[in-house]
């Protein structure tokens, strides 16, 4: 069973149509980075899976359950997904332990112990073990970030969703976050991501789509993309940004 569905998903802000029918699968495992200009759709169509907003025709099945219905509890969908946006959305009052394990003990009933528990372990295998008991202005950018991502993941979400995640960051930053993005595929998360680092999407996509006009215009694999993009838009979009 694939993990996501967006089927002839449209989605309009008054008399602008942001996505025009699109259409996506991902499967367990799967690494599909989402690239193309500001504008053409890619943070719309994530805020609409995590149904921040709301779609206006087509369909949205997550694990074969149809999330686009209008009954369907928002916050239990959200407490299946796992989402890092740009800005770090922190809580600056709470350190980070207590930011991270959040989620697992308030919406998913975890015994507090537990999660502080399994909430160490992992901010220590990303580097953070010694930032546990900081507030996040004691924090970098970076580590920022990378807190957030641990957060997102600690709750052993069935989809992982990263709206250009290094795009707040220091360039000197960037490289940091990506690496634990690395990681996490190695792990066999299922990860949907929108991203401006073409490097980034050649090295860790299983599948690049390229989005233009609210549109997917052309879809594969990061060397099909990369290096032999069938469509004019695709080539001129990577023209522009370089291919490397």
């Amino acid at each position: 069973m694939s993990v996501l569905e967006v089927r002839n998903v449209w989605k309009s802000f008054g008399d602008n149509t942001v996505l025009k029918g699109v259409d996506l699968t991902l499967n367990e495992h799967d690494v599909v980075v989402l690239i193309g200009a500001s504008g053409s759709g890619k943070s719309t169509l994530l805020r609409t899976i995590n149904l921040i907003e709301r779609i206006d025709d087509g369909q949205l099945i997550l694990s074969g359950d149809d999330i686009s219905e209008p009954s369907v509890n928002a916050d239990k969908v959200r407490s299946r997904i796992g989402v890092v946006f740009q800005q770090f959305n922190l809580f600056p009052h709470m350190r980070v332990i207590d930011n991270v394990t959040l989620a697992a003990r308030k919406v998913h009933g975890e015994n507090a112990a537990s999660a502080r528990e399994r909430a160490v372990t992992l901010l220590e295998k990303f580097g953070l073990g010694e930032k546990v008991h900081d507030y996040p202005d004691r924090l970098s950018g970076g580590q920022q970030q990378r807190v957030a991502i641990v957060r997102a993941i600690l709750t052993n979400p069935e989809l992982l969703l990263l709206d250009e995640i290094t795009s707040a960051l220091d360039p000197m930053l960037v490289g940091e976050v990506l690496d634990l993005v690395k990681g996490l595929k190695d792990s066999g998360s299922t990860i949907l991501m929108a991203t401006h680092e073409m490097n980034f999407a050649r090295e860790v996509a299983d599948r690049v789509v390229f989005m233009h006009g609210g549109r997917i215009v052309e879809a594969g694999s990061p060397e099909q993309i990369f290096d032999a993009p069938v469509r004019e838009e695709t080539r001129e979009f990577l023209a522009r940004v370089g291919r490397h």
